[in-house]
């Protein structure tokens, strides 16, 4: 049956609320702590430790200053008093620079640790998720974008919360100073409370700006590596466009830094007016102490050094909250997301990966659209993969053909009914069991420039070093004239990018993928999408045909071969064929049975074949 716009609608409504969803601040930053905790127990508790104890020197110098003055004060008959208080003075600072250094060394170790921690975690998190549709959704790249800028300081982040605490600790010894004068002047810590909240107020204000334009950001960024990097060179400078893309990015810039630099001005202004009502309860403290109070001269000095030093504290504490909000509850925040995002994208998954096929792959009336768009790429399509069979998928270009091979992989989940294994739906079975049991080639294959035997030896990572194996695969793949070309052999660096790296062409690359997809040995599904489009059309039938032979005799668990290629003469070995014509299936079956049925396989076969005879 197929689904309505209405159930779609409702399917796409429900991915846009998972992705907007964001945890409560104050357990995201919770479980980011708890995440460093776990990586390293010992340094967190050290570097705390020290950040707090290094404010405590500090925090009392008002205190040892007052009785200095108090000794000098008094005459000559407190000299010993006043030697002693001077002392202690000199011990804080040492004590003060002592500690300092000591817990800048601890926390620098810790933020090398961590930072290693947090940016694997963030990595490994993004390789979680089963699919790859979220890769083409604006909102998650946009948010994928900010995460990215910030996981390679987030290990500041721990440092912040260790300073954060520490001014805490050295504003509440600083208060407790000012009211052993009067209880009254604590009220100069309440005229510092508009500093503290605007603070806190602006980098969440200016963060929403920041993600309402981090689109621009992110199409000046691309401009900017279009137009430096080797790829896109030559179409650059045959197109002329390099001006172009530098007014463009330039633009782009514009159009992402105005409204940034707007707030940011607004948010300064109330900050600035925040500082100056400050700036007025502490004068008003000092005239309150000397006339008012009629203190003596200690109690005076140890209310302006106290004033000095709690204006230093909260203008400290009020910028390491600022960046906590900001920045630490931010990424906090989209770190959780992301953890929850790639938790709930597999969590009905269950099922173990069966190891053999039975009976057939099957399509139930299968449709799919892609993210942000209505148009059907597949229409209620129904199919049935017989297993042990070789299946060739064929149409014009945009009919459906990789759509049918990526959901099949799980790239994609349908939008409407349903793909089963043996009855069981592929959607139950845990992707990453899944995935091992299949292997392929893809025509967008990734260029992986590591040693030849790495980039081959990915296709199955439990032989990454395999040799033999890598040289079985590259064997498959009719690949052994690329690894006799180069100086190394496997042991061969390949991208001329790096020191001794070999140039490899497109061909050799699509090659050496197809040797990657070639690793597995006994894999359930062998999806080949394309993979040898740059070579000639001898070359692939060749390759297909020894290949499509050696995998019909050589299996015992039920093997499916998916084969797509624009190549008639390839595909006619199959034992079935789907011919695929705008988001539906137009036929399906055997090579002589299409061409008996004289439909459109025969046309676009009799028309290949033409053109291939001039």
């Amino acid at each position: 049956m197929k689904p309505s716009d209405d159930s779609k609608a409702t399917s796409d409504d429900l991915r846009a609320d998972e992705l907007s969803a964001m945890p409560p601040a104050l357990k995201s930053i919770w479980r980011t702590f708890r995440l460093g905790f776990k990586a390293e127990p010992r340094l967190l508790a050290l570097s705390l430790g020290l950040s707090l104890l290094m404010m405590v020197p500090d925090a009392i110098l008002a205190v040892l200053l007052k009785r200095l003055v108090e000794s000098v004060d008094v005459g000559s008959s407190s000299r010993s008093s006043a030697t002693l208080v001077a002392g202690l003075i000199g011990l804080c600072v040492a004590a003060s620079w002592f500690l300092s250094v000591v817990s800048q060394r601890a926390s620098r170790r810790f933020r090398d640790r961590i930072a290693v921690v947090m940016e694997s975690h963030v990595a490994n998190l993004q390789a979680r998720v089963p699919t790859i549709e979220h890769h083409e959704r604006p909102a998650y790249l946009d948010r994928l974008s900010m995460l990215r800028d910030q996981v390679f300081t987030l290990d500041h982040l721990f440092q912040s919360l260790f300073s954060t605490m520490g001014w805490i600790f050295r504003l509440g010894i600083t208060v407790a100073i000012l009211a052993s004068v009067h209880p009254l002047l604590v009220l100069l810590f309440v005229f510092a409370l508009p500093a503290v909240w605007t603070s806190t107020w602006r980098p969440g204000i200016e963060r929403k700006v920041e993600e309402s334009v981090i689109s621009n950001v992110r199409l000046s960024r691309h401009l900017f590596m279009l137009g430096t990097t080797a790829s896109p060179a030559k179409d650059i400078r045959v197109t002329g466009s390099g001006e172009w893309l530098v007014n463009a990015r330039r633009a782009a810039w514009d159009r992402s830094y105005e409204p940034i630099a707007r707030v940011r001005m607004r948010t300064a202004l109330w900050h600035a007016g925040a500082w100056a009502l400050f700036g007025l309860g502490y004068v008003g403290a000092i005239v309150y102490v000397t006339t008012v109070l009629d203190r003596n001269v200690g109690a005076v000095v140890l209310v302006v050094a106290a004033g000095l030093r709690l204006g230093t504290y909260v203008g400290a504490t009020a910028g390491e909250l600022g960046f906590l909000r900001g920045f630490w509850m931010d990424s906090s925040r989209r770190l959780a997301w992301l953890e929850d995002y790639a938790e709930q994208t597999d969590r009905h998954a269950e099922t173990p990966a069966p190891d053999t096929i039975r009976t057939s792959i099957d399509f139930e009336n299968v449709s799919f659209h892609y993210p942000g768009t209505k148009r059907l790429v597949l229409d209620n399509v129904s199919l049935s993969f017989p297993a042990g069979s070789v299946v060739a998928i064929v149409g014009e270009n945009g009919a459906g053909k990789s759509t049918l091979v990526k959901l099949l992989a799980r790239m994609y989940d349908p939008t409407g009914g349903r793909i089963t294994v043996d009855g069981i739906d592929i959607a139950s079975i845990r992707t990453d069991e899944w995935r091992s049991r299949m292997a392929g080639a893809f025509q967008d294959f990734y260029r992986f420039e590591f040693h030849a035997q790495h980039t081959v030896g990915l296709g199955d990572l439990p032989r990454l070093d395999d040799r033999p194996a890598s040289e079985a695969a590259i064997e498959r793949a009719g690949a052994q004239d690329v690894v006799a070309r180069l100086a190394d052999g496997l042991d061969t660096q390949l991208g001329p990018t790096w020191e001794n790296g070999a140039e490899v062409s497109f061909g050799q690359w699509q090659k050496l993928a197809l040797a990657r997809g070639f690793m597995q040995d006994d894999p359930l599904l062998l999806i080949l999408d394309e993979p040898t489009a740059a070579l000639d059309a001898e070359t692939e039938h060749s390759l297909f045909e020894r290949f499509a032979a050696a995998s019909k005799a050589e299996t015992e668990n039920g093997r499916v071969v998916m084969l797509v290629s624009h190549r008639f003469s390839t595909v006619r070995m199959s034992d079935l064929i789907v011919v695929m014509d705008g988001s539906k299936i137009a036929e399906v079956g055997s090579h002589e049975e299409l061409i008996e049925r004289d439909g459109m396989y025969a046309e676009l076969f009799r028309l290949q074949a033409a053109s291939y005879a001039r």
